[in-house]
């Protein structure tokens, strides 16, 4: 068995991830800083948890030494969250990533995946954006994620299969949840108070099933090497408008008399991305849709695994970094 170092093993993607890649049989080393709490991952014994500061390179040396890949899901995400402390999101989201694939590179690991954002394009005036275009970031938190991409470029090794993921906006359950994204807001709120605020309404926003999330790097840690090395790929499930979202929530959540009110906003983010390489050359294709994401979020409200699903600050990251003053 080889050992897959996953960062941010411990958030929203990497809560679903982890448990995935052991049921698969490997050996998973999680390098995190638990924000979120220290028991969203179950005990393994194929499992490894180190608590530690990305920024720390002696720490990230260890951490990723006798790997065989490093999935690299950390960071600060979003636009909100970044935009608290840009220097702090800066640190963790760009400088130190250098160091980290340079330590994948000096210890032998086989291959790197990155999470990258499908924000990176920017606003296109056309629909289906796909990897040939542009990369035109519109805030500093997209911007820092297509400048790793180009650090990734450029530090490719033989060797070090490298492959960049630009995923859609993740919704569904996790252990570690998040309900300050487009799709789990919605349900969120439909659920809890019967009322839905969608601010504009005609912006696109692709979103991604977790569980599709997960399975595609997975499939990435076991696909052969030659495969996917420089390989970039969007990831997302169909095209929606958030007033689709928010229909879609309303149309699957239980109760019946969900308000939908909508308000202007001069958020000028929309994004429509196509999917079709990774169908093309890895075929993968999302399973999963909105709907399925909404009855599974439904679940866990109604039955008691999402408490405080309103003002809890484990659930959203603006909060939980505003507690607990990270530097």
């Amino acid at each position: 068995m080889e050992t897959i170092l996953v960062t941010g093993g411990a958030g929203y993607v990497g809560s679903v991830l982890v448990p995935r890649l052991l049921a698969l049989g490997h050996r998973v080393r999680v390098l995190d800083l638990y924000l979120f709490g220290d028991d969203v991952l179950q005990p393994h014994p194929r499992l490894e948890q180190i608590r530690g500061d990305l920024r720390d390179t002696g720490l990230v040396t260890k951490a990723v030494a006798d790997c065989s890949c490093v999935i690299h899901l950390a960071c600060i995400s979003n636009d909100p969250s970044f935009e608290l402390d840009p220097d702090l999101g800066r640190s963790i989201n760009y400088d130190a990533f250098e160091p980290l694939v340079r330590a994948a590179v000096d210890t032998g690991a086989g291959r790197f995946i990155y999470a990258s954002s499908s924000s990176v394009y920017g606003v296109k005036p056309h629909s289906d954006v796909s990897e040939e275009d542009s990369l035109e970031p519109l805030t500093d938190y997209s911007k820092y994620k297509a400048l790793c991409e180009e650090v990734l470029h450029d530090l490719r090794h033989p060797g070090l299969a490298s492959v960049i993921v630009r995923p859609a906006t993740v919704c569904g359950y996790a252990p570690r949840q998040r309900l300050d994204v487009v799709v789990n807001i919605l349900t969120n709120h439909a659920v809890s108070t019967g009322q839905i605020q969608v601010f504009g309404g005609a912006q696109m926003r692709p979103n991604i099933h977790i569980d599709d999330m997960a399975d595609l790097y997975a499939r990435l840690v076991e696909l052969p090497a030659e495969r996917i090395d420089g390989g970039v790929y969007n990831a997302g499930g169909p095209n929606h408008t958030v007033d689709e979202l928010a229909e879609i929530v309303r149309a699957t959540v239980s109760r019946r008399d969900v308000d939908v009110r909508r308000v202007p906003t001069d958020d000028p983010r929309s994004y429509h991305i196509s999917s079709e390489r990774l169908a093309r050359e890895l075929d993968f294709r999302a399973r999963r849709g909105i709907a399925d994401a909404v009855r599974e979020l439904e679940a866990a409200l109604l039955d008691g695994r999402l408490p405080g699903s309103l003002e809890a600050s484990r659930y959203f990251n603006v909060k939980r970094l505003q507690e607990v003053d990270l530097r």
